[in-house]
């Protein structure tokens, strides 16, 4: 890494706004204060909180200023539609209820039923038949109205009460700044245009549809509290009825909360009843918030777009109910999330545990921590009536005979969702700000050595800052503080738990400590370098070869090949440039070429006629690559960094593939045996596998066993059909699993699995990026010890599956039994 200009400036940007309590303090781009004299009293960042302890009559003025409303606490005059008023939940259900679409369904629901009890005949027969059908159907309308109304209900965010959201703010405020002591922090240039954006929404009665990332609880809690402190209608924000608890479920909801359910199944009522009452907030201008993500990411990266709500929220604007909306993507990041404890527990295959009101009061410990500060930022708003229109002409412009230039074509209309879903996501990416956590743990994991020294660790911090501003990135807390002060803040934000601090030493050095925890800080900076971490991975089945720059050196067409490959097996797990592979490779490599870690070698100009061809490396204009001069000399740092930012998740991969090994069929079992495995005890077995190889020193990366990766490693197999995946509907019964046959392994005359065919090649070739390990090489490895304890996991699985088979078929057996007897009986009663 070359040293950087400590003069340099950094990029411009705005102001930063720090939010506290009832107060705003306008600081420069990223500023930080600067720590008080060694005797001079810590400063509260709170105090202007009253705390009862400490002064219980400010405590209570403050309390009784929210309640009653003083100044801008009042939350009267807001830019958006009415909220907060008596009689407003009423209003909301009566709308819902009105809407054509869930009246057509629940008269579609009553005419089915009634055909059904007609067609078994329970209506009986005769001259009285169609009356009784339209008394039946009138009574099942009513009933279905009723259940409609109570789903309702439960469903809505219920803002009634000015005082209860008074209090609210002052609530969750005094939580959140106890937390998360630096506040919330905003771009006041962010904030001034999204303030004129909901002024022309709301004359134009247009929503807000704030789509933000989600990483923790408290994404929703710091949105809502800005839209309040700046005056914009609070949105109602989708949730998930896990978090619907008594007492906690109440006060969320009359804070903006809708309930849905987490899965819907195949209700087309509630389906219908969830469409009906987004259009409703949509075609009357009320803001909605959802994450773009569904779940929270508990890797510290973007996850997939998930496209449940996207799909109602796009389908109210393309049927042309609802005129148009405003898409405002947010990013929000932290210096620590609280809940990164548990994320890992859950990684490592412990069952999320249900959320109830005694574990949330349980959490308040973290209340008294000093967690730094949350970092809201928002993209550009934009018309999602102007997307679909430059989309449809885009694809009509590219593709006039085909049939996706037909607006309302199935495949239209899934190929624009995803489009706006992955936008989306590019837009979180563009406006997100890089913590000095994410900057400290980055540094700390992408090290070769054990730990790292004080004045190193400012250089790479420094290194890193560089890189992140030159590749569009923002970086916060570098303008107003120096970077030794950043650091030391940031590593009281991260604790000992994560980071080791040796001090016995001629020179303070650091550690990590956790190296799982951390890695979720590292995810949250691989998206500026992933199209580095593609090409140096690429380059790594050459440069692990050893010898000289000769060696090492790798042809273009060979770079390409292999950087194609990893963007295709990573596909589910980064976000990559719109451009196409070939042109975000060559810019690329000019890139990592301009930083002096490559070089480039170029072919010489020909009047030969065999230079018309047209493949990669001709488009291009490169021939080979090579690690520059420069890069050698400096231990290849910059190289190893790109590198350990992938290896993970090419470990996951890799692993994920091998242990598809273990599902070869035992040698006993018949050749046309269609034997499927349980899904969830085959994951189970694969992340067991993973931790065995690394406690024997065959995997590198513990977090390559985190279940995170492999779902997505094991969805990417089944896409490409190397799995069968046979999905059930019925919670009783579990899906299942087995290798397809053509990428299925044979066995040799001992028994063993072959190291050969269709699987193999794929885990070869995952393999030439993978991280070399001090005691083993890949091949060998594979084919032998790992080879033997994937069959012998993969032996149990097969043994325990003709278990349950064994133990099915008694079940079955038994129920005929009792059939039989029960037949008999009911004979013999008869007789």
């Amino acid at each position: 890494m070359p040293p950087t200009d400590p003069e340099a400036p950094p990029q411009p940007s705005a102001p930063d706004l720090e939010i506290l309590g009832d107060q705003i303090t306008i600081h420069p781009g990223g500023y930080v204060e600067p720590p008080t004299q060694d005797d001079a009293p810590e400063r509260n960042l709170v105090e202007h909180m009253a705390r009862f302890r400490e002064s219980p009559l400010d405590f209570l003025r403050e309390v009784s200023l929210h309640v009653s409303g003083t100044g801008w606490r009042a939350y009267d005059e807001v830019i958006g539609q009415p909220i907060y008023y008596p009689g407003f939940s009423d209003n909301m259900k009566a709308a819902v209820m009105r809407t054509p679409m869930l009246q057509k369904r629940i008269e579609d629901l009553a005419d089915r039923r009634v055909a059904t009890e007609e067609k078994q005949g329970l209506l009986g027969g005769g001259s009285e038949t169609e009356e009784k059908k339209v008394l039946r159907k009138a009574e099942i309308v009513t009933s279905l109205h009723e259940v409609t109304t109570k789903l309702t209900d439960d469903m809505i965010c219920k803002f009634e009460s000015k005082r209860f959201i008074r209090g609210a703010y002052y609530l969750s405020t005094q939580l959140l700044t106890r937390a998360y002591h630096q506040g919330i922090h905003v771009s006041s240039e962010e904030v001034l245009r999204l303030r004129s954006v909901a002024e022309t929404a709301a004359k134009k009665k247009h929503s807000i549809i704030f789509l933000p990332c989600h990483r923790s609880h408290v994404d929703y809690v710091s949105l809502q509290l800005i839209c309040y402190r700046l005056g914009i209608a609070l949105p109602t924000v989708v949730a998930g009825n896990n978090l619907k608890m008594p007492v906690l479920g109440a006060f969320l909801q009359n804070a903006g909360a809708m309930w849905i359910r987490r899965s819907f199944g195949n209700d087309a009522l509630y389906t219908t009843l969830v469409q009906s009452y987004i259009d409703t907030l949509l075609q009357n201008g009320f803001n909605i918030e959802c994450f773009i993500e569904g779940g929270r990411s508990r890797t510290g990266k973007l996850l997939s777009p998930k496209f449940g709500i996207l799909s109602f929220l796009l389908d109210s604007v393309l049927s042309g109910r609802v005129e148009d909306a405003v898409i405002c993507p947010v990013s929000t990041q932290y210096d620590k999330v609280v809940e990164t404890e548990s994320y890992i527990s859950e990684l490592l295959g412990q069952p999320k545990p249900q959320e109830n009101l005694k574990d949330f009061l349980s959490a308040s410990s973290v209340l008294s921590l000093k967690l730094g500060r949350v970092d809201v930022r928002f993209h550009e708003p934009w018309s999602l009536r102007t997307f679909i229109s430059e989309q449809r002409s885009r694809v009509s412009d590219n593709r006039p005979s085909s049939g996706l230039s037909d607006p309302g074509s199935a495949e239209s209309r899934v190929r624009l969702l995803r489009t706006l879903g992955y936008k989306v996501l590019s837009n979180i990416n563009a406006v997100s700000v890089v913590m000095p956590t994410a900057l400290i743990g980055t540094v700390l994991l992408t090290l070769r050595g054990r730990g790292v020294g004080k004045s190193e660790l400012i250089r790479r911090v420094d290194w890193l800052s560089a890189r992140v501003r030159a590749k569009g990135g923002r970086v916060a807390h570098f303008a107003g503080a120096t970077t030794s002060v950043i650091i030391e803040r940031g590593l009281e934000v991260l604790g000992p738990e994560l980071v080791g601090t040796i001090d016995n030493l001629p020179e303070t050095t650091y550690y990590a400590v956790d190296r799982f925890q951390l890695s979720f800080y590292r995810n949250m900076t691989i998206h500026l370098f992933i199209a580095e971490a593609l090409v140096c991975a690429a380059m790594y089945t050459k440069v692990k070869q050893g010898g000289g720059p000769a060696n090492q050196r790798i042809s273009f067409d060979e770079l390409y090949e292999q950087v194609r490959f990893l963007s295709f097996i990573f596909r589910g797990e980064f976000i990559y440039p719109t451009a196409g592979l070939l042109p975000n490779l060559h810019r690329t490599l000019l890139g990592l070429e301009a930083d002096d870690v490559i070089t480039l070698t170029r072919p010489q100009p020909s009047n030969s006629r065999h230079d018309n061809q047209s493949g990669p490396a001709e488009l291009s204009g490169i021939s080979s690559i090579e690690l520059s001069i420069a890069e050698r000399n400096t231990g290849r740092e910059n190289f190893d960094f790109y590198n350990f930012l992938l290896w993970p998740f090419i470990e996951s991969t890799w692993l994920g593939a091998v242990a598809l090994m273990g599902l070869t069929p035992p040698p006993s079992t018949p050749t046309n045996d269609n034997t499927y495995l349980d899904l969830r005890q085959t994951s189970d077995t694969v992340q067991l596998f993973g931790k065995t190889l690394y406690h024997q020193g065959d995997l590198s990366y513990f977090e390559a066993v985190n279940n995170e990766t492999l779902r997505n490693a094991l969805q990417l197999f089944e896409e490409e059909g190397i799995i069968l995946v046979r999905k059930s509907q019925n919670r009783k019964t579990p899906s299942a699993v087995r290798l397809a046959p053509e990428w299925t392994p044979r066995r040799g005359s001992d028994g063993g699995i072959v190291a050969e065919g269709r699987l193999w090649d794929f885990i070869e070739k995952i393999a030439r990026s993978r991280r070399e390990g001090k005691n083993r090489r890949d091949g060998a490895t594979v084919s032998t010890r790992v080879l033997r304890l994937a069959d012998l996991v993969g032996r149990e699985l097969f043994a325990r599956a003709a278990v349950m088979e064994e133990e099915g078929g008694k079940k079955e057996e038994g129920r005929r039994k009792r059939g039989r007897r029960k037949s008999l009986g009911d004979g013999g009663a008869k007789l």
